[in-house]
């Protein structure tokens, strides 16, 4: 089994390779651009993690998990634009150091690369590869659909949002398990339980990610904390806050929503001392804990032994656990 550490050398190694080398140059710089922004690279890291489980080889899985990553690097650069942010990972993003068109542009070749990438299974595993991640693509743009649809809407359910969060997030990180696990040659049900760890895992990292913008320490979260606060977003927080609020909590809920001009720090105060009367720190740490839980019997299921899902665990364990 390789550690860790190895797998990510790997991988950068694998990414530092690509070559765009066609015209025209505009085109391309783009994605190099993006993908020299660096990230965690957990989705190709537990590609190779899931076929290393059933393989000594990761070079079989190597070009498909790095398809993944182009593939998550491109999502991310058509949100930026979607979502008019100006950085990403302190950098400028493509649109803002390019422009609009660019982005579109530069992120369809990235879709095509991608593919391209996963194009390099082996042909007795093509199908089945090509299958999972084409759904699992068209399931992303879903949730992104949903996302947006979300931001008018004050009546969102919570199992709304969670099968939101299970389309736009958890569907890429269970993809990567399952289709490593597939290129390892891993047993059906083995395959089935990974990419059900996946989307727990998913659901769990996304409301820790909730959990952190409210709760979160700036120096270590990367992020400004509030900013979800800020802009409104349909969070697990916000939505069990309308949901648990009282007639006064949620007339003064509602007015912050409302505003257009305020003070941000503020407006920040003023919901998390609504989310800290109503204890929505202990009800959404409660549901990650029980996703996490949810996610582990999958595990503890596999074919394998505990001592070769190690390396697994702990990856997500350090996931699971950043700092609040």
């Amino acid at each position: 089994m390789q550690t860790f550490e190895q797998l990510l050398e790997c991988i950068e190694q694998e990414i530092a390779s690509l070559q765009f080398d066609c015209p025209p140059k505009s085109l391309y710089d783009p994605i190099t651009y993006t993908l020299a922004l660096g990230g965690k690279r957990i989705r190709p890291a537990l590609t190779l993690m899931a076929c290393n489980l059933y393989h000594p080889d990761i070079t079989r899985a190597i070009r498909p998990a790095i398809g993944l990553e182009v593939f998550h690097n491109f999502t991310l650069l058509h949100d930026d634009l979607m979502d008019a942010a100006d950085v990403r990972r302190n950098q400028p993003t493509v649109h803002k150091k390019w422009n609009a068109n660019a982005a579109i542009l530069s992120g369809d070749a990235m879709l095509i690369v991608a593919y391209q990438l996963i194009g390099e299974t082996h042909p007795e595993l093509l199908k089945p590869v090509l299958d999972l991640f084409t759904q699992t693509a068209l399931e992303i743009c879903s949730g992104q659909q949903y996302d947006m649809e979300f931001e008018s809407r004050l009546d969102v359910t919570e199992a709304e949002y969670m099968e939101m969060i299970r389309l736009k997030t958890a569907v890429l990180l269970a993809c990567a398990l399952k289709m490593g696990a597939l290129l390892g040659g891993a047993p059906a049900a083995d395959a089935e339980r990974l990419y059900a760890f996946g989307i727990h895992i998913g659901l769990a990292f996304q409301l820790q990610d909730d959990l952190l913008d409210v709760y979160g320490d700036p120096r270590t979260f990367g992020k400004q904390i509030g900013g979800d606060i800020l802009c409104n977003k349909k969070t697990f927080l916000l939505i069990n806050a309308l949901r648990l609020a009282n007639p006064a909590q949620r007339a003064e809920l509602m007015g912050w929503i409302a505003r257009k001009d305020f003070d941000p720090q503020e407006k920040i105060q003023a919901v998390t001392h609504i989310y800290n009367v109503l204890d929505l720190k202990a009800v959404t740490e409660a549901r990650i804990e029980a996703l996490y839980e949810q996610a582990n019997e999958n595990l503890r299921a596999l074919s394998v032994t505990e001592a070769q899902t190690a390396i697994l665990k702990n990856v997500c364990d350090k996931l699971m656990h950043r700092q609040v």
